[in-house]
């Protein structure tokens, strides 16, 4: 197993150095001019030449590469030319939102998903099997701004003054950081971005806290927004479960464990499902990066400022720092997704171990 491990690990190394050049060159492709995006179209030819001389700009390409890989290897993801901050500063005070939001999203779908598609399977071509893949399809086609803006208008203006009716935008305004209630605020360097950063999920700052008011209504303000990014994975998930298991319940070993009279949830659960697994692991890591790329349009419908949203506007105003630093924290996260599905391979088939 372990040495399974090295070479899954050792794997994502090269895609890592691609990864550096491809956010790199991305950035560099956009079409326009960061300094008629900043000055204005009206700016002169002395002051952009001012403007690249003042951001490196101006350097063959090369040379900024070489730059931007030296930076990035001391952990310096240089500084925003729209927000003029630190982009590690944008990236602790926004990458949570984000976080958090997909953390919701992806726990929606995955417990609902496999639900309906495990139910669906046992009841195959029952009423609840069409309703369940009708509804299904439904999910995978509608697209996430008509979703969320249909969520948004039904729980927070027609069911206005109701038991039901729920926060249309926007994350709780008070929240007390970590550092504060630790007394923590003379701390400095990463481990003060570290807890700046944990404080902004909000989730985890209010169990760290044990701010149950905060919690609750942490998960008030994420209910529509997850419900709108999860929906589409959640009808993927449910169609690979009920397809997979499917495949599974009619393979040879199922049929033996009936015939030795063991009892239908055992012969699903412990010998069907755990096969049935293999392909909807899959399925859920590739929705990982589903859900950071559908967390600009839900980010900017329900109000959220996050990674989605700050990389959309990053990219409006040609603030090249920003969109490599972004591109590359959701490069380098959706990369170790993928080795987190490799590893779990290794652990539900003992022949993957070998390959």
């Amino acid at each position: 197993m372990a040495g399974f491990l090295i070479r899954r690990t050792l794997f994502t190394i090269p895609v890592l150095i691609g990864i550096v050049f491809v956010t790199f060159a991305m950035a560099r492709l956009l079409p326009g001019d960061p300094c008629r995006a900043m000055l204005g179209e009206r700016a002169t030819e002395a002051a952009c030449d001012r403007f690249a001389v003042r951001h490196g700009l101006d350097k063959p390409i090369p040379v900024q590469f070489a730059v931007y890989v030296s930076e990035v290897a001391r952990g310096d993801l240089g500084d925003s030319l729209k927000f003029g901050r630190p982009v590690t500063a944008l990236m602790i005070e926004r990458f949570p939102v984000t976080l958090e939001l997909s953390f919701y999203a992806l726990v929606l779908a995955i417990v609902f998903g496999t639900l309906l598609g495990l139910v669906s399977a046992l009841r195959r071509n029952s009423p609840v099997d069409v309703l369940t893949m009708l509804g299904a399809n439904v999910g995978v086609s509608i697209p996430i701004f008509v979703l969320g803006l249909t969520l948004a208008y039904v729980f927070a203006i027609v069911l206005q003054g109701t038991p039901l009716q729920l926060p249309p935008s926007g994350r709780p305004l008070t929240v007390t950081s970590l550092a504060t209630a630790w007394d923590l605020r003379d701390l400095e360097g990463p481990p003060r971005a570290l807890v700046d950063f944990v404080s902004n999920i909000y989730t985890l700052n209010a169990i760290l806290r044990f701010d149950w008011p905060l919690l609750g209504d942490t998960i008030r303000h994420m209910i529509l927004p997850a419900v709108a990014l999860g929906t589409i994975p959640l009808a993927i998930i449910a169609r690979m479960t009920r397809s997979s298991l499917l495949d599974v319940l009619g393979l040879d070993y199922t049929r033996t464990a009936r015939a030795k009279g063991l009892r239908e949830s055992l012969v699903v659960f412990r010998h069907a499902m755990r096969n049935a697994l293999l392909p909807l692991v899959t399925v859920i890591g590739l929705q990982v990066g589903g859900l950071l790329a559908g967390a600009i349009l839900t980010e900017t419908i329900f109000g959220l400022t996050g990674v989605g949203r700050t990389l959309f506007e990053a990219i409006q105003g040609y603030d090249y720092a920003v969109v490599q630093a972004f591109t590359l924290v959701i490069a380098v996260f959706y990369v170790l997704i993928n080795l987190l599905v490799d590893i779990s391979y290794g652990f539900l088939d003992p022949r993957v171990r070998v390959t």
